[in-house]
């Protein structure tokens, strides 16, 4: 097995990683959330595939310039723009303002999302409220303005097979039970089906929409769940392929995902979750 220590030494050991293909160039995406985690590595990697790349915010404004000067030393162009996904009139500006730079928006990638845990008869309407609009009214408010950036611009021949591509990033929890996670929970179960039903009416468009559903993956916001060896090995427990995500796995399915490669895909969630949804507790019998 793989653990803590052996993921930590590979890192440290400068392990060289494998190189995207170029396979969006002239695209351009708008990546929510991406200062940091698993929207700062789809960026980053879209970038890489020669996206030119809008990298939103919310804080933290320093993070966002440090993604935009590692997409621009990729090659690819790249802009930090500040938007809170809740709100209609910020997610409208910064769709505007991504055509306005780079004439257009090919891809959507619907990450922004954040966690207010508590149990079910402690949690208040605040941290329900907090979570749902960011993860699931967020991700409406972004697929909504870019279907009709889609439509407006039509299939761009030069550059994509689709009309556009938005990803929704939800998690292993759109299936998976939550215990203490209840508005997390539903709003990544809303993500799944909200997601298959946009896909079923834009298809005629054009539009490709899909999710990604990750699992365990080594980012801030679950910093808890695996920066000790013992917290390491417990998670492993929920994870046949032993092995933490890295944000980069992450990445890469995200640009294969948006990329003409996977053209005739639409409507699919796809978990990269090292096994976690194939029930781990019951490997030795039920």
């Amino acid at each position: 097995m793989r653990d803590y220590f052996a993921e930590e030494a590979d890192a440290a050991a400068g392990v060289p990683a494998r190189p995207i293909v170029r396979c969006v160039p002239g695209q351009t995406a708008i990546v929510t959330g991406a200062n940091s985690g698993i929207g700062r590595a789809v960026a980053v990697a879209l970038g890489q595939a020669g996206a030119n790349v809008v990298v939103n915010y919310v804080a933290r404004e320093a993070d966002a310039a440090a993604v935009v000067d590692e997409i621009r030393s990729a090659g690819s162009q790249a802009i930090a723009v500040h938007a809170d996904v809740s709100s209609e009139a910020d997610v409208q500006a910064m769709f505007a303002r991504a055509v306005e730079i780079f004439g257009a928006v090919d891809i959507l990638i619907n990450n922004a999302g954040l966690q207010k845990d508590a149990p079910l008869a402690e949690m208040t309407v605040a941290a329900w409220d907090l979570v749902i609009n960011v993860n699931l009214k967020g991700q409406f408010l972004c697929a909504r303005e870019a279907v009709r950036t889609f439509r407006r611009q039509g299939v761009r021949h030069n550059v994509s097979r689709a009309a556009g591509k938005i990803i929704c990033m939800s998690s292993v929890h759109d299936v998976i039970p939550w215990a203490g996670h209840v508005n997390y929970a539903a709003s990544k179960g809303g993500v799944a089906m909200m997601m298959k039903s946009i896909a079923q009416e834009v298809a005629p468009d054009g539009i490709r929409v899909n999710s990604l559903s990750p699992g365990a993956i080594r980012t801030p916001i679950n910093t808890e769940a695996w920066n000790t060896p013992d917290a390491y090995k417990a998670l492993m427990r929920l994870v046949p392929y032993r092995r933490i995500g890295e944000p980069m796995d992450i990445g890469r399915v995200a640009v294969w995902l948006a990329s003409d490669d996977a053209d005739y895909i639409t409507g699919a969630t796809i978990y990269v979750d090292g096994g976690m949804t194939l029930y781990p507790g019951f490997e030795s019998g039920g």
